[in-house]
């Protein structure tokens, strides 16, 4: 009643030009709200990759990303690729974003309580295990390195499948596959870690531990502002790489260690919410298409300069693609079945095993870090080229199928 009583003041006028990155923030975050928007743009700059690969202008797809590109602090320069500043640079945003998301449901979200997300924990468990066995299982020694490619799911395209299907579905489904995605993004990180990270020199662990030090002393001094941890961030990232890991781990190191409390009165919001929702349209809509960009252009015959065919090409893109489509399914529905079963935890409200088979379904979707992985676990193109080529294709029929169930179950609940 008051408010309509009280005269309401006029909006504060904006300045007439804002700056452009503030612009682009506001944009990019109200889109960012639709879930489906952010698999819409992934899917557009997937399609683009392709289609250019297999062009008239494929050689012209492949020179780009090996444009050589040099960043210079005084005397200091380090000159890679375009294809390498995407990979191992702008993808460490991306993995700091997950380092964020995991360590803000470390904190106070779904991995806070252990008994909540027991069952997540054991369906992402399932979806790496079964896959990577089924994998395993299909192809020889030579290509076993790649064990690890179907292991992952892409969180920005299941989410975005899933809100494709409206909202006719149980609302726990999605926090379901939200977490179920985010333990798999966990395990895919201590997998770089552990098994892609070779011959590692660790003396240089000493240069990524002044870099952590330098971010850690900033947090002690109570400064609160990101681009002041920039300096010590890239002296991490550094060091890491220096070791012979694989430098996006500094990204998560970064996310991990972010505090979870703001400072009072001077903070509105914790640091890990605010870096977080500062940093994640940019990832969505730039980081990720872009990765898409330089690394979906796979030549799908002989037009576009193809890789010429290697042994077990075939048979590793057919394995990938069982292992994503049927594999991360089945060992979501096992791991949840011999859960139910043995009494450790129940199916939550609201969700039967209609429901779970659909975020089996959606976990098959794993082409981002799908892909990622595979640049690791791959020297020879034409095999990288193959491992990418069942990337694709299981990303698509697990996508279609995806629909398809969620369809079917909406139109079951709808004539009950």
């Amino acid at each position: 009643m008051t408010d309509r009583l009280t005269p309401r003041r006029a909006a504060p006028r904006q300045p007439a030009l804002l700056p452009l990155a503030d612009r682009c923030t506001a944009l990019l975050s109200r889109l960012s709200h639709a879930d489906a928007a952010g698999g819409i743009v992934l899917l557009i700059a997937a399609a683009a990759a392709l289609a250019w690969a297999n062009s008239p202008w494929a050689a012209s797809y492949h020179a780009l990303w090996h444009v050589p590109l040099s960043v210079a602090v005084g005397g200091w320069q380090l000159t890679q690729s375009l294809h390498f500043w995407v990979n191992d640079a702008l993808m460490t945003v991306f993995f700091l974003v997950v380092g964020l998301e995991i360590r803000r449901e470390l904190h106070d979200g779904v991995l806070a309580q252990p008994r909540d997300a027991l069952l997540p924990v054991l369906a992402a468990l399932g979806g790496v295990a079964v896959p990577a066995l089924l994998y395993l299982a299909l192809v020889p020694p030579a290509l076993r390195s790649g064990w690890a490619v179907p292991t992952a799911t892409d969180i920005a395209f299941a989410v975005g499948v899933l809100a494709l299907l409206g909202r006719g579905l149980p609302p726990v489904l999605r926090v379901f596959l939200l977490t179920l995605a985010i333990i798999d993004d966990l395990v895919a990180v201590l997998i770089i870690a552990l098994f892609y990270s070779g011959g590692l020199q660790w003396p240089m662990f000493g240069i990524a531990a002044l870099g952590l030090a330098g971010v850690l002393l900033l947090q002690q001094l109570g400064v609160r502002r990101a681009w002041a941890y920039v300096p010590a961030g890239a002296v991490l990232w550094w060091g890491i790489w220096q070791t012979g890991a694989h430098p996006t781990l500094a990204g998560v190191v970064l996310g991990l260690v972010t505090p979870v409390h703001a400072l009072a009165g001077r903070e509105p919001a914790p640091p890990v919410q605010r870096v977080q929702a500062s940093l994640h349209p940019w990832v969505t809509f730039g980081v990720m298409p872009l990765f898409a960009l330089a690394n979906a252009g796979v030549a799908l015959g002989s037009a576009g300069g193809a890789q010429p065919a290697a042994p077990g090409a075939g048979l590793l893109m057919a394995a990938v693609a069982l292992a994503l489509v049927a594999g991360k399914p089945l060992g979501v529905l096992l791991a949840c079945w011999l859960a139910v079963r043995l009494r450790l935890c129940a199916l939550p409200a609201g969700m039967g095993w209609g429901g779970l088979l659909l975020t089996g379904l959606l976990a098959g979707i794993g082409f981002t870090m799908a892909i990622f992985i595979a640049t690791l676990a791959f020297d020879s193109a034409a095999l990288l080229d193959a491992a990418k080529r069942g990337v694709l294709l299981a990303s698509g029929l697990a996508a279609l199928l995806g629909l398809a169930w969620g369809w079917w179950l909406q139109r079951r609940a709808t004539t009950a």
